[in-house]
């Protein structure tokens, strides 16, 4: 393990946990260190995806309408993305003191501390009533969800060596995707079978499991950094060039990812294509899949020949790509695609007798796995696998830069912590315009300019990095 080196401004006392490659038990106990991190990782995405997946359905039940505060009206547009901008915003509030406290006393401590919180806020969902207790709850989830990534990634980067520090953290952010995908699915389909209650208590226990699971093999940090270490980080030129591309691809990723499910399920007079809850979910699935696939290779890509690149590159794709999904009925139909989904049986099954208890009495020549959905539904699914390879190449090169700098500047978790302020406008702010530009515009408005922001971004970017770092720092970064 590398501590990294650390000013002596600051105060910092080293974790000695060193261990010799012939030492086989050090190198279990850091696999389960590691394995720990990335159960963590899938609880938080758990919890925070079935939320996406499960949004469209809020809004129906919920309903929200236009009201009056203080004066003031309040559109149903803006209500809807409240329901967002009520959790960004209280993650922006926790980012400084949580990445602070993370840096200044135990990182484990203060990780099972919020997972303790996200098991208390999961457990209060099922019992939202009005769009301004659902916003409340949702505000705690932010709280929740920042503490935990902000320390799990810290700990990875803390743990891995630069050498392998892109690929561990690949690692850490296909366990989230896996559980983006299991959630998003189950909770499409506990949904429609359930309601919302079962789908918040399996959560619960998979945020516990973590919590043990944390408590039981994670190792006392006792890296202890003293004073203010935001103050020297935001002033670094690497992080600086790096959050002019962060600053406006906030804009574009809250946008396209939150409004692709939205698209998918809300009803046809809102621009929507009204999928059922698996139709929706899979539509979350398919990014998350390729996203998870990939990552941990670009991951290794990056450690091998630099981070500049892939950021440049992966945004630019993103960019490109989420252009396209309001032409995802037009593609559809020039492909010809059916409203169904039908998968054929091979020969040879077909007509075989099953079992009497079964409810069929012989296996169909097909079946059909979706009915009622348009031609745009696979063009959709395809456009958002393609959004999760675009982000693959991204996401572990710019976590990875941050941790480089700081591991090397001090203060991994402010490094983080910076790294989420930035996106935090863009998280924040995007959903309202979301929402504004759902119902004053048009549903293909949001994609728009959700990819015209990936864009600006990587031209900034671009720019700035060869005016400020020279015109080899995309290939030397």
């Amino acid at each position: 393990m590398s501590t990294g080196t650390r000013p002596a401004e600051y105060g910092v006392s080293f974790r000695n946990s060193l261990f010799t490659a012939g030492e086989t038990s050090a190198v279990n106990e850091d696999r389960l260190q590691f394995w720990s991190l990335y159960l963590t990782r899938f609880s938080e995405g758990f919890g925070f995806i079935t939320l996406i997946t499960l949004l469209p359905y809020y809004i129906n039940a919920l309903d929200p309408t236009g009201t009056t505060v203080l004066g003031l009206t309040i559109s149903a547009g803006l209500i809807v993305g409240l329901y967002t901008t009520g959790f960004t915003f209280a993650q922006t509030v926790a980012i400084v003191p949580l990445a602070w406290a993370g840096d200044r006393f135990d990182k484990r401590l203060v990780l099972l501390l919020v997972l303790g919180i996200g098991i208390f806020v999961y457990g209060l969902f099922p019992i939202v009533d009005s769009s301004a207790s659902f916003i409340a709850i949702r505000a705690l989830q932010g709280i929740a969800v920042t503490g935990a990534g902000l320390m799990t990634l810290s700990l990875v980067g803390q743990l891995a060596d630069g050498g392998t520090r892109a690929n561990y953290i690949g690692k850490a952010n296909a366990a989230s995707f896996a559980a983006s995908i299991v959630g998003s699915l189950s909770a499409g389909t506990l949904y429609e079978a359930f309601g919302f209650g079962p789908i918040f208590a399996i959560i619960v226990c998979i945020m516990f499991a973590a919590w043990l699971g944390t408590f039981r093999y994670l190792e006392t940090d006792e890296t202890r950094v003293h004073g203010f270490p935001f103050t020297d980080l935001a002033l670094n030129r690497k992080l600086i060039t790096l959050s002019t591309f962060r600053v406006q691809y906030a804009f574009s990723v809250t946008l396209v990812r939150t409004w692709i499910p939205i698209y998918a399920g809300v009803a046809a007079a809102q621009g929507g294509l009204a999928y059922g809850g698996l139709a929706v979910s899979l539509t979350v699935v398919a990014e998350k899949f390729t996203n998870m696939c990939c990552q941990p290779f670009t991951g290794r890509l990056s450690d091998g020949y630099g981070r500049a690149m892939f950021v440049f590159a992966g945004g630019a794709a993103y960019g490109l790509v989420a252009l396209l999904v309001p032409f995802s009925p037009a593609i559809g139909s020039a492909l010809g695609l059916s409203s169904e989904i039908v998968v054929g049986v091979p020969a040879i099954l077909a007509g075989a007798t099953l079992p009497a208890f079964l409810p069929l009495e012989s296996i169909p020549a097909q079946f059909t796995l979706f009915s009622g959905v348009s031609a745009a539904f696979l063009p959709l699914v395809a456009i958002a696998g393609l959004l999760g390879i675009a982000d693959s190449f991204r996401e572990p090169a710019s976590m990875a830069l941050f941790a480089d700098e700081g591991t090397d500047e001090g203060g991994v978790a402010s490094s983080f912590g910076i790294r989420e302020l930035v996106w935090r406008p863009g998280s924040v702010i995007a959903p309202l315009l979301g929402g504004w530009l759902m119902y004053e515009v048009s549903m293909a408005s949001v994609f728009y300019v959700g990819g015209a922001f990936a864009l600006t971004g990587v031209t900034t970017f671009l720019v700035i990095l060869v005016w400020a770092h020279g015109r080899r720092a995309l290939l030397e970064w």
